[in-house]
């Protein structure tokens, strides 16, 4: 299976989403900061409403994704 279709454990999914949030936080002029701000907003902070949750294998957020699929091709 392709690396960049597999799944992404929810806690990895969880702490990558954390880790990008806090990276952007208030930085909300950048496409990032405003893609992050909105997605916990809509969400209300509820994690099985934020955007890694609304696809199978907690890849629903592009950002997250990418974030995964770089450090596991490092790890290669």
């Amino acid at each position: 299976m392709d690396k960049a279709k597999m799944d992404i454990p929810r806690e990895v999914a969880v702490q990558l989403c954390t880790e990008i949030r806090q990276q952007y936080r208030g930085k909300w002029w950048t496409l990032t900061g405003m893609w992050c701000m909105g997605c916990t907003l809509a969400s209300k902070g509820d994690l099985t409403k934020m955007c890694f949750s609304n696809a199978p294998g907690y890849r629903g957020c592009a950002l997250v994704n990418a974030r995964y699929d770089s450090q596991t091709k490092k790890l290669t």
